[in-house]
């Protein structure tokens, strides 16, 4: 029997691909880089032992020595899993929005942006598309709350004006609450007063 487990190490799971065959020999799982370059962990598992894998397309062969690693190179990855991967489901994507301080207003950098994220979501058949609005801790907990559901409200129209192929928007306003950067209470901060988009 052979298991996967991921140790506590990174924020995001790893690329884990694995294949079996009826030839035990050529049986093997592979440690994949994430879109962004990062990578994770995974500790293989077989009777004989366990081999961590931390390395982009490090792999084991399941009936080999524990800890006897070798690099997959890309024409056998593609050759053993394109078609997995082809069939793959989009990841999600997030980016975060700015705003104008005490208002609903995008900055102007941000407002600039949005071009960009409509071509990323309408990419996706039916995104189904969550909205958190945020902002710095100037002003009243009571107030910062409203204004963050303002501004999520706000977005979230932007979107279905401009995104008829959305399904489903989901708003959440987290006030001062969750900030982006840690700041005493009353400090103007930017990068706060935000929204949160991820579509998935």
């Amino acid at each position: 029997m052979t298991t996967y487990s991921a140790p506590p190490l990174r924020s995001t799971l790893p690329l884990v691909l694995s294949l079996f065959l009826a030839a035990c020999s050529q049986s093997y799982v592979v440690l994949l880089a994430e879109d962004d370059g990062r990578v994770g962990q995974v500790s293989v598992t077989t009777p004989a032992g366990t081999t961590l894998l931390d390395k982009a397309s490090e792999g084991i062969e399941i009936s080999g020595q524990p800890g006897k690693t070798f690099v997959a190179d890309p024409q056998r990855i593609e050759r053993d899993f394109g078609a997995a991967l082809a069939s793959a489901p989009q990841k999600p994507v997030s980016f975060n929005l700015y705003f104008n301080q005490g208002g609903t207003e995008l900055t102007a950098a941000s407002a600039a942006e949005i071009p960009k994220f409509f071509t990323e979501i309408k990419q996706r058949p039916a995104p189904d598309i969550s909205v958190i609005g945020h902002t710095d801790t100037v002003g009243s907990a009571q107030d910062n709350e409203r204004l963050s559901l303002g501004r999520a409200k706000a977005t979230a129209e932007l979107l279905k004006k401009n995104l008829p192929q959305v399904i489903n928007i989901t708003i959440d306003s987290h006030g001062e609450k969750n900030l982006l950067v840690p700041t005493p209470d009353n400090t103007a901060e930017p990068r706060n007063r935000r929204v949160e988009i991820t579509a998935r």
